[in-house]
């Protein structure tokens, strides 16, 4: 078996990805920002413990040149996981808050890479983010499909900066790889990712957008938006898989077969809700949607290129290559639902006991 190391391992998708390899019997290495957070560093050491000897864990921070190379000693392949993240209304300057990081953390990581001569192997996560930028960017590809042959055309650092930081994070990847001869690369490209969490404090655009639907904060209705969706435990699959197959080349999309509207998604969950009054029942009319926009950070132009427009996917390769067995999508999202009803129980068990 082989010694890996995963960056940000205390994230939604790096755990699933270092929990599979430990099931598998790899060796891992990964990197947490700090290991003074007990409270974010716990899921970790639980499998530590669960995983004697296999798990070892390294501070390294993105933005800082060679911060991984302690971390990446003797693997042999590097799982790229980890990613800046902010929320749309949290966004002030595109390029500093997005682009940059994202950019900047990839390039760190993979100077690590070019500096460790053990890599063979690279396993990027990027994003269907990195296929297509506006939903009306897909109604252009052939058969109205995205597939791994579609790049994001549209996103700019002014128009949906956070997809943009995934194009161009996985870009330089790709030149980065072309450079040279020792390492290959493969990129995993999933869409909204949902699933149950293994730990309360990771934090993406899929457990925000979920969680706000949960709560009842869309009870008045959602726009009329949909996304390619993928299970989190499909997702590690497919890193796992990509990681351990060297004949594996190229980009993976990981989502179900088409985009899925919001107003479907709670519809899946509407069942086993606590209560089902607080999911919307209808879609916001488009003139609320293009008036309400500006205060959550969204553009009328991002708007007006994505409501409406749901589209297929292309998953076919994921199927055929990585082996991926896709869950029933409404199974996904109740699962994501049941967890985080638990981790809301456990956080007010939490307070209670504090009072």
């Amino acid at each position: 078996m082989s010694k890996c190391l995963v960056t940000g391992g205390t994230g939604f998708v790096g755990l699933y990805v270092i929990k599979l390899l430990l099931e598998r019997g790899h060796r891992v290495h990964t990197t947490v920002r700090s290991l003074k957070n007990k409270s974010k560093c716990k899921p970790l050491l639980d499998l530590q413990a669960q995983f004697p000897g296999q798990l070892h864990l390294f501070e390294a921070d993105l933005m800082k040149l060679a911060s991984f190379t302690e971390a990446m000693k003797g693997c042999q392949v590097v799982y790229h996981v980890a990613s800046p993240f902010l929320l749309p209304d949290q966004i002030k300057d595109g390029f500093k808050d997005c682009v940059e990081p994202a950019l900047q953390g990839t390039k760190n990581v993979l100077e690590s890479v070019n500096e460790t001569e053990s890599v063979q192997r690279v396993v990027l996560t990027s994003s269907v983010s990195a296929t297509y930028g506006d939903n009306a960017d897909v109604l252009k590809a052939p058969n109205q499909t995205l597939t791994e042959l579609c790049w994001n055309e549209s996103s700019s650092v002014n128009h949906y900066p956070y997809a943009y930081s995934k194009l161009v994070a996985e870009r330089e990847a790709w030149k980065m790889h072309d450079l040279q001869t020792r390492w290959s690369l493969v990129v995993i490209n999933p869409g909204l990712i949902v699933g149950p969490s293994l730990t309360p404090d990771s934090v993406s655009g899929s457990l925000h957008l979920l969680e706000a639907m949960y709560r009842g904060d869309n009870r008045m209705g959602v726009a009329d938006l949909s996304y390619p969706v993928a299970d989190v435990r499909e997702v590690a699959e497919a890193h796992v898989k990509a990681g351990e197959d060297t004949s594996l080349k190229g980009r993976f999309i990981v989502s179900g077969d088409r985009a899925i509207p919001l107003l479907e998604m709670a519809g899946f969950v509407r069942p086993i809700h606590k209560n089902p009054k607080a999911l919307p029942c209808w879609n916001l009319p488009t003139l609320m949607v293009y008036a309400a926009g500006p205060f959550i950070g969204v553009s009328k132009k991002w708007s007006s290129a994505n409501l409406s427009t749901p589209f297929k996917v292309d998953n076919s390769r994921s199927i055929r290559e990585l082996g991926l067995n896709y869950r029933p999508v409404e199974a996904s999202f109740q699962a994501h639902y049941e967890s985080w009803e638990q981790e809301q129980e456990q956080k007010q068990e939490q307070k209670q006991a504090k009072a």
